[in-house]
């Protein structure tokens, strides 16, 4: 799965980065400043492909969304936000996005990438599996990321919900999640989507129709390490370049491939 995340380029610098609009700065500063520690609900910079007029090229767009899909349909509450109660849909399944009430319209008309720097995943320490009577089992936290540090961009959908009254539309989306492979499959069995720099337009494009092969491509981690690093990243508290660290007094740090 991908739970929490780090993003520390912000939506102008990505924009220019990745020949994009940047639609985010001009929205507001809450995703302009480094977020080493994203946890669902926050406000993230996603990238759309979306026309200017009807009948132009699509553009790449920044945009700035709530992680954590509200679909088109979501009834407001009495003081006009979206009444989210249930499950928060920070995740989509690939193998499920094509059929899921929730996300198959998305899937065929709203598709965008989601870049970070890398994600966290906690792996279950083997001598605590079954924790404590009363407690939760132990974990290790590790950062997972590109070697050259370079941005990931994750595969995702997005929606528009429209408040009653004057009030701005929300724009929120989900990461898109696959089986994991290699190393991180000794961690957890998900994980996010991640899509190559040639499939982005693919991706993105609001007029072609879903292609099940991007879904369905096994991840590709020869550029892909992972690190142990500090507990300091369980708490969203904490949010600072420390939680990209690696623990001490040994951590583990692995090339994947």
């Amino acid at each position: 799965m991908c739970g929490r995340f780090a993003i520390t380029t912000d939506p102008a610098l990505l924009a220019e980065k990745i020949k994009a609009i940047d639609e985010a700065s001009s929205a507001g500063s809450a995703a302009a400043a480094p977020n080493y520690n994203v946890a669902p609900t926050d406000t993230i910079a996603a990238v759309v492909s979306r026309h200017s007029e009807p009948h132009d090229e699509p553009t790449r767009r920044v945009r700035l969304m709530r992680w954590g899909l509200v679909p088109s349909w979501t009834r407001a509450r009495p003081d006009g936000a979206p009444d989210t109660k249930g499950p928060l849909l920070i995740n989509a399944r690939a193998d499920k996005v094509a059929t899921s009430p929730a996300f198959r319209t998305l899937a065929q008309g709203k598709r965008c990438l989601v870049p970070m720097d890398g994600w966290y995943e906690w792996r279950a320490n083997p001598q605590s599996a079954e924790g404590v009577a009363g407690k939760k089992a132990a974990k290790t936290p590790f950062f997972i990321h590109r070697n050259d540090g370079g941005l990931v961009c994750m595969a995702g959908l997005w929606s528009v919900w429209r408040p009653n009254g004057s009030a701005a539309p929300l724009l929120s989306c989900t990461i898109i999640t696959t089986d994991a492979v290699g190393e991180l499959a000794k961690i957890h069995d998900r994980m996010p989507l991640m899509l190559a720099e040639e499939d982005w337009d693919a991706w993105l494009n609001p007029d072609a129709p879903l292609d099940p092969e991007l879904l369905a491509r096994p991840p590709d981690l020869r550029d892909i390490e992972l690190r142990q690093v500090s507990t300091l990243v369980n708490s969203v508290r904490n949010n600072g370049p420390e939680l990209l660290a690696p623990a001490k007094p040994q951590p583990e740090q692995t090339t994947l491939l």
